[in-house]
């Protein structure tokens, strides 16, 4: 899919000191010191409740920093998070979609908050193999992988500088799996940056140019590269 290759950034797209978030009066990030460069993908891995999950919602702007310094594509998280929002995109495990909404509508509401173009819209769902009757099908009567695949087109749409997926192999087959991956890497030759956490780690590690752990609330990097790491922006 043709995108048009944002500016790279003279500083990291993720910057975070002592980045403290609250879910509740608990602490989920508990002082994280993380920065990320353009262009690369990085793999997040650690146990269920490490805090995976609450660091890429923070770096989207959905949970509010409660200390430190956390600033995303230059915008300052702490001051204004909501001025990020439409600049990154994030596959959760809630999809975000409309059940009575169809896939084809749910595509078009997503990519218009995000100010993008019909164009943009057509070509997601292309992509996605969504271009047929499945646009017309109202969400809520859709399997577990075409919602899925709704939720990527949704993403894909709105071109966003920075993608945030959680496990975002879950629910695909071996198709939709291998599509993820092409996605992910056609993202980043465009100029993307991409945050990914999965539990398929034999195939995320031969994605990523580097892992990043996640337990208690702190990350810390791997000391080995990822084995699909590249130097420079030869890929």
């Amino acid at each position: 899919m043709e995108q048009t290759r944002p500016a790279l950034s003279p500083v990291p797209v993720v910057h975070l000191r002592g980045a403290v978030a609250l879910l509740g009066r608990f602490p989920a990030l508990a002082g994280v010191d993380l920065d990320i460069e353009a262009r690369r993908i990085v793999l997040l891995r650690g146990a269920n409740g490490a805090g995976k999950t609450t660091l890429l919602r923070t770096l989207a702007g959905l949970v509010p920093v409660a200390g430190g310094e956390a600033v995303v594509l230059g915008v300052d998280l702490v001051a204004d998070p909501r001025a990020v929002r439409h600049r990154v995109g994030l596959l959760g495990h809630a999809t975000g979609l409309y059940d009575e909404l169809t896939v084809g509508d749910n595509v078009r509401f997503w990519a218009r908050a995000a100010g993008a173009d019909p164009a943009d819209v057509e070509r997601a769902l292309t992509r996605l193999g969504l271009d047929g009757r499945l646009r017309t099908v109202a969400v809520g009567r859709l399997s577990a992988g075409q919602r899925r695949r709704t939720s990527l087109a949704c993403l894909i749409a709105r071109r966003p500088e920075l993608w945030l997926l959680d496990e975002p192999h879950a629910g695909l087959d071996q198709e939709g799996r291998d599509l993820v991956d092409t996605l992910v890497r056609e993202a980043v030759a465009a100029g993307a940056t991409v945050v990914l956490s999965s539990h398929e780690l034999d195939r995320s590690l031969q994605l990523a140019d580097s892992v990043i752990t996640v337990a208690g609330g702190v990350v810390r990097p791997d000391p080995s590269p990822a084995p699909g790491a590249n130097d420079g922006d030869a890929r």
